[in-house]
């Protein structure tokens, strides 16, 4: 048996917004934009140069779904981005006032900084140590 997880869905106030923020503060590629009906699209973003796992920015569609925006995991960090130079994407992200919580550091699996996204998301950002 072979199965994998390909896309969560992530929820956000506006699907511009949330498009804005993840192709130019995060560099993600804009994989699909799919109007499904007048209030719903299919918006599929995915790291660039990544093989993994999608984000759905899914659009909150009532006030409940709305309090959950930036929050979906109790102030627990949400997601986790490797990158193969923790650097040149912290210093990026620092210029597009992304806020992080504390500084980069080194564990015993890599260097790793948490950020949050533009609604409080929180993310381990990870240079994982070469072997």
């Amino acid at each position: 048996m072979k199965q994998e997880i390909v896309q969560i869905a992530l929820i956000v106030p506006d699907y511009d917004e949330a498009i804005a923020f993840y192709t130019t503060v995060m560099h993600f590629d804009l994989l699909e934009d799919t109007q499904r009906s007048p209030d719903k699209r299919w918006v599929v973003v995915a790291p660039k140069g990544g093989t993994g796992c999608k984000i759905l920015l899914a659009k909150a569609k009532n006030d409940e779904q709305l309090s959950r925006v930036g929050n979906q995991t109790g102030s627990r960090v949400f997601l986790f981005l490797d990158t193969d130079d923790l650097w040149r994407d912290y210093n990026h992200l620092q210029a597009h006032n992304v806020q992080f919580q504390g500084e980069p550091r080194e564990e015993d699996y890599g260097t790793v900084v948490v950020f949050a996204d533009l609604y409080g998301n929180l993310w381990d950002l990870i240079q994982p140590k070469t072997t």
